[in-house]
């Protein structure tokens, strides 16, 4: 859990200000706090609340409503893969087993302990054509393979080192 001082509420009280307090903003405002921390801590959803004079029910039910919204800290790369029916036949299951593993993620632990990846299974990406798909941020690899997804992981890997 990110340890909220002073200092980090400074960013947050620059995202609302920039935002003028309207309520009509929040979705925004929460999107970049999500962007800044990787996920919306509940310390941060409270104090937003209490800045911008809303009920704190109201902010967690905007967070917890829109599917984009994380509560959990993510990971810097976040792999969705998808286990819907056209990449499930076409091989998915290995995959999501091949990325858990090299990870060391469970289906309770979905965030890797240095923050750098999640894993996230998905019923649908849209692109069945392409089965099985992963997505990782916004890019797509078709056709993925347990042995493509490893050397996908590496590389990713490699770019922290750099």
């Amino acid at each position: 859990m990110i340890d909220v001082n002073e200092k980090k509420f400074y960013k947050v009280d620059d995202i609302v200000k920039k935002h003028g307090f309207k309520k009509m903003n929040l979705i925004a405002i929460l999107q970049e706090i999500q962007g800044e921390y990787r996920y919306l801590p509940e310390e941060i959803m409270t104090y937003v609340a209490t800045v911008m004079n809303l009920p704190l029910s109201h902010i967690f039910g905007v967070a917890t409503f829109y599917s984009q919204f994380s509560l959990e800290p993510k990971g810097k790369y976040e792999i969705k893969i998808c286990d819907g029916t056209a990449c499930h036949v076409r091989g998915s299951e290995p995959i999501i087993k091949a990325v858990r593993n090299k990870l060391n993620l469970t289906k309770d632990k979905k965030t890797t302990d240095d923050l750098l990846f999640s894993l996230e299974t998905v019923s649908c990406l849209g692109a069945c054509g392409l089965a099985p798909v992963v997505v990782i941020n916004d890019k797509v690899y078709p056709q993925m393979t347990p042995e493509k997804i490893s050397k996908v992981i590496d590389d990713l890997k490699s770019l922290k080192k750099e």
